[in-house]
């Protein structure tokens, strides 16, 4: 009887903590598929030769307007990368569209704060400029060169299609886009295929955050994280919040919720927004480093992204600190999830009617096929014709 207690607790909160984001997640999908129409990515190649700080900053640009989903970031970084890109700015690139994407900051908002996604958004950028600093001190071209051969392997990973997805809707201005049939088409596709890359993520992240929210007492949080003492809180957050996210195996936006169990648990605000950082050194995606640019330059990888995200964080934490950003209570919609006629609901629904429309439309114009050609993935642009 108490297991099964247990269990119905676990999933009651992982279903309204969905609910409390679902519509989070459609706006944030909705506003993501706008960009990458009115975005081209088939010129990064060209935008990204080196890395000087201009190339430094399209790349956190064009990454930031890209797809949330780590899988597909790292495996449209390693296609910039063999077509002639420069290795730092692929790299800052997969930093930029996991970490500064209109979705996550959404998200953040809805389920955790302002303060948060303020924080994701000043200390991303912050990350991107301590990673292109330690690789000028560390990285080598005798290690580049051996990525590059590496990679010309051409070893598949996950997501393969969507670096080789051929651009949709690119004739004409940005109005005219968003005002053709065309235009609301590929929205339509890129809308379907970005739920298709992150729900598995998003919901085993809601698994594993219901389960902990509801299972965990608090006394064991606030020991792990060292609440008592506040100042090694704050230095201890920052260094475990990645080791965290490596642990969790979530990426994306699909560790915002296991973030607002561990703010509401205990750990810094630092630790949160290095644990948010972490989707890039979860241990499927270093599997993928390792078969993308070998076992050295994977390990590299991981010591650098690792370090960067860590002194982010705790820039992060003495600078919203100091400006009297962090929130003095922890209430994080976790513990509090519940269903119930709101604004919540309200938006929900709302959410939802946009996302049947979106649906409707990419059944209607050949998108269960262009997803199949997708997955089955040569990892070469694929060409589609839509029905407006």
């Amino acid at each position: 009887m108490l297991l099964l207690n247990a269990v119905y607790r676990a999933l009651h909160l992982t279903a309204a903590m969905g609910w409390e984001i679902l519509w989070g997640l459609i706006l944030g999908f909705a506003l993501s598929a706008v960009v990458d129409v009115l975005v081209s990515k088939a010129e990064l190649q060209r935008l990204l030769p080196d890395s000087s700080p201009r190339s430094i900053a399209r790349a956190s640009l064009l990454g930031a307007a890209s797809s949330s989903c780590s899988y597909a970031a790292v495996a449209i970084a390693r296609s910039i990368f063999r077509k002639g890109g420069d290795f730092t700015a692929s790299m800052v690139f997969q930093f930029a569209s996991t970490n500064l994407v209109i979705e996550l900051g959404v998200l953040l908002v809805a389920l955790m704060g302002w303060s948060f996604a303020a924080a994701e958004f000043v200390g991303g950028p912050l990350m991107i400029a301590i990673l292109v600093v330690l690789f000028r001190l560390i990285l080598r071209p005798g290690m580049v060169e051996g990525a590059r051969r590496q990679a010309e392997r051409g070893l598949r990973g996950r997501m393969e299609g969507h670096a080789g997805m051929a651009t949709m809707a690119k004739r004409g201005s940005w109005r005219q886009r968003l005002s053709s049939g065309e235009g609301w088409t590929a929205i339509s596709h890129f809308f379907a295929m970005n739920w298709s890359m992150l729900w598995k993520d998003i919901a085993v992240g809601l698994l594993i955050s219901g389960t902990l929210g509801a299972l965990v007492p608090g006394t064991f949080w606030r020991a792990a994280f060292l609440s008592n003492d506040p100042v090694l809180s704050r230095l201890w957050g920052p260094v475990v919040g990645p080791l965290i996210a490596v642990a969790s195996f979530t990426c994306s936006i699909g560790n915002v919720p296991l973030a607002a169990v561990l703010w509401n648990g205990g750990i810094s605000f630092g630790g949160v927004v290095a644990f948010i950082f972490g989707d890039l050194i979860i241990v499927p995606i270093l599997n993928i480093y390792r078969k993308y640019y070998g076992r050295g330059t994977s390990l590299f990888l991981l010591g650098t992204f690792y370090v960067a995200m860590v002194l982010a964080a705790l820039a992060v934490e003495g600078l919203f600190g100091a400006l009297g950003w962090i929130p003095a209570a922890r209430h994080a919609n976790v513990g509090q999830a519940a269903f119930s006629l709101n604004y919540t609901t309200v938006l929900n629904i709302l959410a939802l009617v946009l996302a049947g429309w979106l649906y409707i439309r990419y059944r209607r114009t050949g998108g269960p096929a262009m997803m199949r050609s997708m997955e089955g993935g040569d990892g070469h642009a694929h060409e589609h014709h839509h029905r407006s």
